[in-house]
């Protein structure tokens, strides 16, 4: 089992290619981090401060309505992934999600001065600054595509790819509030789906 460090180079490698040298240089800035079930990584109408990487967990990031004060979740989060509010990020204003850790999580974090710092001191930070926001773009605009052209069932076909135990992780009213469908919807399109397999 690598060393917790090690993860971070590893995925900070893959990602952006790169180096010893360019990682070694970013270590004093990433800061490890422990974090409840239910604890925030960021709040609603607060700046969002800092670039997470998960090395264990989950989290959602949420709109909560105002008025309404129902809960609708946009994203999920899991190992290997960045979490961020990426507006807020690098706008300064106010994020308009919770950024909440579904279980025991752990993760490293990185501040937004000081990746710019590191951006500033060295091109290879800046190919990571753009690696990232060309990921969260994807990601941004793959969640509206998904809404405009795909059906319930292949949205929800969609998550499990790309979180393959996210229904034994999370409680199903979650994954009923990403898809923007009911719980008894969900349970008929996991029913279908598990039909399909013992044809």
């Amino acid at each position: 089992m690598p060393e917790k460090s090690d993860i971070l180079s590893l995925h900070l490698k893959n990602f952006a290619s790169l180096s010893d040298k360019d990682i070694s240089d970013s270590q004093p800035f990433w800061k490890a981090r422990k974090m409840n079930k239910g604890d925030y990584f960021n709040m609603q109408s607060m700046v969002c401060n800092d670039l997470g990487l998960i090395v264990k967990g989950i989290f959602r990031i949420y709109f909560r309505g105002p008025n309404t004060k129902e809960d609708k979740n946009i994203f999920f989060f899991s190992e290997n992934q960045f979490v961020v509010s990426f507006r807020s990020f690098i706008s300064r204003d106010a994020c308009w999600y919770f950024i909440e850790a579904m279980e025991d999580s752990e993760i490293f974090f990185i501040s937004y001065q000081d990746l710019n710092r590191l951006y500033d001191s060295n091109p290879n930070w800046g190919k990571f600054g753009r690696l990232l926001a060309e990921l969260f773009f994807k990601l941004a605009q793959t969640r509206t595509e998904e809404f405009i052209f795909f059906s319930h069932e292949q949205r929800y076909i969609r998550l499990l790819e790309e979180h393959p135990d996210i229904i034994e992780r999370i409680p199903a009213y979650h994954i009923s509030s990403y898809l923007g469908i009911t719980n008894p919807s969900l349970s008929r399109i996991r029913k279908r789906l598990e039909s399909k397999k013992s044809e």
